[in-house]
């Protein structure tokens, strides 16, 4: 038998076939800058400087984790994808930028366009809600490296900024005040910690819970809030000084990362309205409180840094958009660089 590329594995049609299915789902999201079609070996994406003095692109990357192992056992792929954009256009928000564009990457075991596209749909679905074209991105299927019904999933934003206006926490000072703006559950890490609560505990993915108003496993799968809006429109009219992006770690190490040497955030945990499925979570392992800090976002997905003066009219602002802000706490000096009252 002449041995060719499909007996080793890797289907160069199902390729093909996924292409075509997902070219128009990639159209919806483009935007203004957009030069060229599905299907080049690279995207290309115009920039218009007019708006910036000095135009610094930012960047950012990041997966989705063992969340995709709750997506495999239910075999929901459509939601993945907006995970992997919010993961890092949120990040890059961080700075103060605004999304540009974003490229993602899939490795699988066995390539099938159908779940393929869906995972793009995901995609797709979250670069629109950021205001981000898809540009490109990469399907790789890897027999004998990846499970046959497993895959992986990567993306790669880019955004811009002007240089005189990025953030990066230096302006914070004792006495701004600390806003969280909540999240929608646990987003998109601590799935280890997730998967092993609901192994030693017994709980099953189909299990409905009356007072989540759906079952564990759809809980699990509720994809990670995107904050281009409200936050971008704050950043062009308030003078916000940090902001953090809630995930792995919490708020215990992704607030530091914004404050100056010097400073800690005091925050009141009291005032977080959390999510159902944490308090679950935490009976169902016997989960210490300081750990669940530790690990989820408990509720809160971003946190601001603004001027005490301007801490109302935010509030006020988020009001009006439907969203909403909460005053968490501020900003003394101090070495701790964090502390959390329960």
């Amino acid at each position: 038998m002449k041995l060719t590329y499909k007996n080793s594995g890797v289907d160069k049609e199902a390729g093909y076939k996924q292409v075509s299915l997902i070219k128009n789902i990639v159209k919806k999201t483009y935007t203004e800058g957009v030069l060229r079609d599905v299907g080049g070996f690279a995207g290309l994406f115009q920039l218009n400087n007019e708006d910036y003095e000095e135009p610094v692109l930012v960047s950012g990357t990041d997966g989705v984790g063992t969340k995709l192992k709750i997506a495999f056992e239910l075999d929901k792929h459509n939601t993945v994808g907006e995970d992997c954009v919010a993961m890092c256009i949120n990040d890059i928000l961080c700075q103060g930028t605004k999304p540009l564009f974003f490229l993602d990457y899939i490795a699988t075991g066995k390539l099938e366009p159908e779940k393929m596209a869906k995972i793009v749909e995901g995609v797709a679905s979250g670069c629109k809600k950021a205001g981000s074209a898809l540009i490109g991105g990469e399907t790789a299927e890897m027999p004998g490296f990846y499970k046959e019904d497993e895959y992986d999933l990567a993306g790669f934003a880019v955004g811009i900024v002007d240089k005189k206006k990025i953030i990066d926490g230096s302006a914070i000072e004792e006495g701004d005040l600390v806003i969280g703006l909540p999240s929608d559950g646990i987003h998109s890490n601590g799935y280890s910690l997730v998967r092993k609560i609901l192994e030693v505990a017994n709980i099953k993915l189909d299990k409905y819970i009356e007072e989540l108003g759906c079952t564990v496993g759809e809980e699990l799968l509720k994809p990670t809030r995107i904050y281009v809006n409200p936050v971008y429109e704050l950043i062009e009219d308030y003078h916000i000084k940090g902001i953090s992006h809630i995930t792995g770690g919490g708020l215990y190490e992704n607030i530091p990362r914004v404050l100056p040497e010097g400073l800690t955030a005091v925050v009141d945990t009291t005032k977080i309205k959390m999510p159902l499925i944490f308090n679950l979570l935490r009976e169902w392992g016997s989960i210490d409180i300081d750990e669940m800090y530790h690990t989820f976002n408990m509720g809160i997905g971003m946190v601001l840094v603004v001027d005490k003066e301007e801490g109302s009219k935010i509030i006020k602002f988020l009001e009006e958009k439907k969203e909403k802000g909460i005053i968490l706490g501020e900003i003394k000096k101090g070495e701790e660089r964090i502390k959390l009252c329960h």
